[in-house]
């Protein structure tokens, strides 16, 4: 008896037995969890074991996991942050789309395919597995580098092209039947789903999830973000765009919510089995029949696939001036194609404009593509020139009372000053190189990234009596503070704030203690500064002690009032004067009255 004919108990059992044995061989021979689900969707489908006859089956379930997995995502892109990568999107995007569709066209042009066909299959192979390249950062800790953000800009591009994609297929069909609705009632509708997001995202989510808290049913948070994630990617389906794109709006709206670490919570247990019955899904999709017979053609069209679309991509990250390194691991991520184009080529055959032969070797080429893709990332290090780092996350012996995350020279000398005074510190840092350089000087620092929960945890955030946050990312300062005082609210928080702004965000967030990152050594270097003009030791004390005080006061002026309240309390001249610099003895004052004037108009100092 078939899978196809059991009822659905029976397929989630198969579909589990499968990917329980799979994924954890394919893990354990170092080929990463992709190619495990991969492998295992293969061995139960219709070319090797036949427990699926028709992948279809369960298809449609597993495009919940890239849904999921794209709300994830939003939940970690904030509009201002979103905004911030128009460029990318815009503009990385557009040139990836243009130059790699018209590069990959000429291919079946030089097989002799029509102009139309060759077209399509060229904007259907340029198209990327937003769901490939992400669990492959997601996998590597890469998710939020300047490669993981610039290749996920491109894949937010791709989502929202694939709409004129189908347009112009319809438009270039020969059967008028399939020319589907005008082109400008599509984009009113696609505009007015996006709007009704926005509007939801913006106003009503926030209000709706603390009603809901104060309820204090747990399961109906829950039932709440799927509601949230399900809805936005129906409404977006029922509009014409990809589900995936609308549960990705939906978690940029919710990315500034007080709810969005429990929304997080909440949706990661269904995103990890779904995207699992995607990756299986793809590989019962790959017709081995079609490859036995056309395998010369398939393997040397896989190859120019890869390579042009590697190459090309690399081309246009060295034209809009990104380093060797950031184009290398882009070009790579970029190399294979994507689900997005089973969804055109079905499109272009109903349509007439490929025929069906032609359609199965294009997918065969997209499912082997994103198949080789993880084997394919794996050449990053060796065509960057830099050795692998196979560090893994282990904190089985970390006992210590404070957490410090973050090993650089801010860390370094913080927990200097702990280890000093004899305190047990248990310390974390995602740079591989860093663990590797501390370890050779004889500190133990943990590889793990501090924005997860569960590597806070694993660290001990749940028992240690301060976490002490030394990044040099804001944005990842933020993400770790908003976890801790979310997941750990009796743990003490101390903070290194990257500017005046930052700072004024952290105490608004409740920390217990923040710094900021230069406020120390620009107080030193300044107390310096008056010593070599030749004020003594005393005046030079005297004038620091007022700076220190004018700034504390300042500040709490703009907790209160505003970023711009305060500014009386500043000191500057604005041409040098020939009386001495210092007034000796008189600390009310940092310069003679005859230099300093009057503050005036707004100002953005954030010193």
């Amino acid at each position: 008896m078939h899978a196809d004919g059991f009822g659905l108990f029976e397929q989630v059992l198969v579909l589990l037995g499968a990917a329980v044995l799979a994924v954890p061989l394919a893990k354990r021979a170092r080929l990463g969890s992709i190619v495990g689900y991969l492998l295992a969707g293969v061995a139960i489908g219709p070319q090797a074991l036949g427990l699926f006859h028709d992948p279809g089956t369960v298809s449609h379930l597993a495009e919940l996991g890239i849904v999921f997995f794209l709300f994830l995502i939003g939940l970690e892109m904030k509009p201002s942050r979103l905004w911030k990568m128009r460029g990318d999107i815009l503009g990385l995007g557009g040139a990836q789309m243009l130059i790699t569709g018209a590069t990959l066209m000429c291919v079946p042009l030089a097989f002799g395919r029509p102009f139309d066909a060759a077209l399509v299959a060229g904007l259907g192979l340029a198209l990327s597995s937003t769901a490939i390249l992400m669990q492959i950062l997601e996998e590597r800790g890469e998710v939020r580098s300047a490669h993981g953000r610039r290749a996920f800009a491109v894949a937010i591009f791709q989502d929202v092209v694939i709409v004129p994609i189908l347009a112009l297929v319809a438009f270039l069909s020969p059967h008028p039947a399939a020319a589907g609705e005008p082109f400008w009632l599509s984009a009113v509708k696609i505009i007015s789903a996006i709007a009704a997001v926005v509007v939801i995202g913006r106003y009503l989510l926030n209000p709706m999830f603390r009603a809901l808290a104060r309820s204090g049913a747990r399961e109906i948070m829950t039932a709440a973000a799927l509601l949230v994630v399900l809805g936005s990617a129906t409404l977006m389906m029922l509009a014409g765009l990809s589900m995936a794109m609308g549960a990705f709006l939906a978690g940029v709206f919710l990315a500034e919510s007080n709810f969005r670490h429990q929304i997080e919570a909440d949706v990661e247990p269904f995103r990890g089995i779904l995207m699992g019955l995607f990756f299986l899904s793809v590989g019962m999709a790959l017709d081995l029949n079609v490859i036995a017979e056309s395998y010369w053609r398939i393997g040397l069209a896989l190859a120019m696939l890869v390579l042009l679309k590697a190459t090309t991509m690399y081309v246009i990250m060295r034209l809009f001036r990104h380093d060797r390194e950031e184009a290398v691991r882009v070009a790579l991520l970029m190399a294979q194609s994507g689900e997005l184009g089973f969804v055109v080529y079905a499109a272009a055959v109903s349509a007439g404009v490929i025929g069906p032969d032609h359609a199965s070797i294009l997918v065969a080429m997209v499912v082997m593509s994103m198949a080789v893709n993880p084997f394919l990332y794996r050449l990053a290090p060796l065509l960057t020139r830099r050795a692998p780092t196979p560090i893994v996350e282990d904190f089985s012996d970390a006992r210590g009372s404070v957490l410090v995350i973050g090993f650089g020279r801010f860390g370094q000398v913080a927990s200097q000053c702990l280890l000093t005074n004899g305190y047990d510190v248990t310390i974390i840092d995602n740079d591989a190189e860093m663990v590797q350089s501390a370890g050779r000087f004889g500190f133990k620092v943990y590889y793990g990234d501090g924005t997860r929960l569960d590597v806070l945890r694993a660290a001990g955030g749940d028992r240690v009596r301060l976490v002490a946050v030394c990044v040099d990312d804001r944005d990842d300062t933020d993400r770790i503070v908003d976890i801790v005082r979310a997941a750990f609210p009796v743990c003490r928080l101390y903070v290194r704030a990257y500017d005046r702004g930052h700072s004024l965000e952290l105490l608004a967030k409740g920390v217990d203690f923040e710094v900021r990152e230069t406020y120390e050594s620009a107080i030193a270097f300044g107390r310096g500064l008056l010593v070599g003009l030749g004020a003594d030791d005393i005046v030079a004390d005297e004038v620091v002690a007022d700076v220190r005080r004018r700034d504390a006061e300042r500040l709490v002026l703009q907790q209160a009032q505003g970023f711009n309240a305060g500014a009386h309390l500043l000191h500057y001249r604005r041409s040098p004067v020939p009386e001495p610099l210092l007034q000796p003895g008189k600390t009310g004052r940092a310069l003679n009255p005859e230099a300093e004037d009057a503050l005036t108009g707004e100002t953005e100092y954030s010193g």
